[in-house]
């Protein structure tokens, strides 16, 4: 039985890593015409047949994540209508991933209304990169591969021959993820818990664990305004952690002021991958962006052979 030709294709939320992602599976970006109407409608076609292909559509969520996410819904319909074969979204970063649970009264589950909409609108499985929890692997009613960022950034940090380390998880939700990484490390482990009162404000109320005099790497899934993070530095300071303190995250959302207050912070070096895009102006002294396109290629490559995945990016 003669196996689907591959095609990936890019929307417009960054191209470069679609692009990068295509040279390491030495095949082209396959084209697609994306534009907007006078009044802000989107409109997308693949200007090639994809009748029976195997689509790839890399499409992260950048801070125009509402316009990305509709023009993403568009270009699957389109997928969807051209009798492509199988559709696959690679979507590094997911939108809407913390809106997972009904934290108060009244509040939407929208990472699970994005789900439902990616489906609707054509897409037969989904890419992504550190949900921010794992059960919203189940808002989907296919396959979702989630690839945990740990090996990726434990094999950066190896290279540094780091001493006395201690990994820091900047809040309880994310400590099962941060001891994963502290082990790939042979490092101990430090839980920061902390209150949320409202969206984008966090303020420490304990440290768990052992810092004294020794070096820290804060490990999160995203940053967006940098400030639980920054208050994170504040604490282990206080407590008396080496000065030399780093920060990694898979997501670098940096909605404002996050630049700033990372400029500022006195990290040793923020580390990050390019999941969402990292435009010059956002780009400051001591910070590190790890390029994720040769871990998406392979995933793409196991996908379309039909190998596992899991192989690729478990430590």
């Amino acid at each position: 039985m003669q196996k689907h030709p591959i095609k990936i294709f890019s929307g417009s939320s960054h191209p470069e890593l679609a692009q990068e992602i295509a040279k390491n599976l030495h095949v082209k970006l396959a084209p697609m015409h994306i534009s907007r109407f006078a009044c802000g409608e989107v409109y997308a076609k693949p200007i090639e047949s994809v009748r029976g292909c195997d689509v790839f559509v890399v499409q992260t969520a950048t801070h125009k994540v509402n316009e990305d996410l509709m023009e993403l819904f568009v270009m699957l319909d389109s997928f969807k209508r051209s009798f492509a074969g199988k559709i696959h979204v690679v979507m590094p970063h997911y939108g809407y991933s913390r809106q997972d649970r009904v934290a108060t009264p009244r509040e939407p589950i929208s990472a699970k209304l994005m789900a439902d909409l990616i489906s609707t609108a054509g897409a037969d499985h989904v890419i992504t990169m550190n949900l921010h929890s794992d059960q919203e692997q189940g808002f989907f009613d296919f396959p979702v591969d989630n690839l945990y960022t740990r090996k990726f950034f434990a094999d950066y940090f190896k290279k540094k021959k780091l001493k006395n380390l201690v990994v820091v998880s900047p809040d309880a939700g994310g400590a099962k993820e941060a001891k994963k990484f502290a082990d790939a490390l042979g490092a101990e482990l430090a839980i920061i818990h902390k209150s949320r009162p409202r969206a984008n404000v966090s303020e420490v109320l304990h440290l768990v664990g052992d810092v004294e005099g020794k070096r820290c790497i804060i490990y999160d899934d995203m940053i967006d305004t940098a400030g639980s993070v920054c208050n994170a530095l504040t604490a282990l300071k206080k407590n008396g952690a080496h000065e030399d303190v780093y920060l990694v995250a898979t997501h670098p959302v940096f909605s404002d002021p996050a630049v700033e207050r990372l400029s500022e912070a006195g990290f040793k070096e923020v580390v990050v991958s390019n999941s969402i895009p990292v435009p010059k102006e956002k780009r400051f002294k001591g910070l590190t962006v790890l390029s994720v396109a040769p871990l998406l290629a392979q995933i793409i490559k196991n996908v379309h052979d039909s190998k596992s995945v899991s192989t690729v990016f478990n430590t």
